[in-house]
């Protein structure tokens, strides 16, 4: 898969209703993910919450979002994101080193508990980046 870049937006807990209306607008193929996949890991509250949605369009469209995760204040207007993702790890990294370079990072680029690495960084411009390696194992 080549790596893909696309918005990625958080929501409030209404992900699952909001990627549906999306779909209903855009047509595609939906995938959702839910926090409660992950048993004994799912957040007290979040067992019906959307960790992951991802909408692909036959025009070749890519929307993906998600319910904001606990800790993580939602605030309309920057709740979006932006999403590099892929299996080309080395391509990947590299925009993870330059995009983090002089920025903050809040979540370290690292394996996570759905067996991709992923990363979430501010630019020094203040644009919020995701990076997730789809894993090869």
């Amino acid at each position: 898969m080549a790596s893909r870049l696309n918005p990625y937006i958080s929501f409030s807990g209404d992900a699952r209703q909001a990627m549906e209306f999306y779909k209903g607008v855009l047509g595609g193929t939906l995938s959702l993910s839910g926090y409660g996949e992950f048993g004994s890991q799912t957040p007290p509250g979040y067992e019906d919450k959307i960790m992951h949605g991802m909408l692909e369009t036959d025009r070749g469209f890519t929307l993906m979002g998600a319910d904001q995760p606990p800790g993580m204040e939602h605030r309309p207007g920057n709740n979006y994101a932006v999403s590099l993702s892929g299996d080309d790890a080395d391509e990947l990294r590299g925009y993870w080193e330059k995009l983090s370079a002089d920025g903050n990072v809040s979540v370290p680029l690292e394996k996570q508990m759905w067996g991709d690495v992923f990363g979430m960084c501010t630019d020094r411009f203040g644009i919020t980046w995701m990076v997730n390696i789809t894993d090869q194992g």
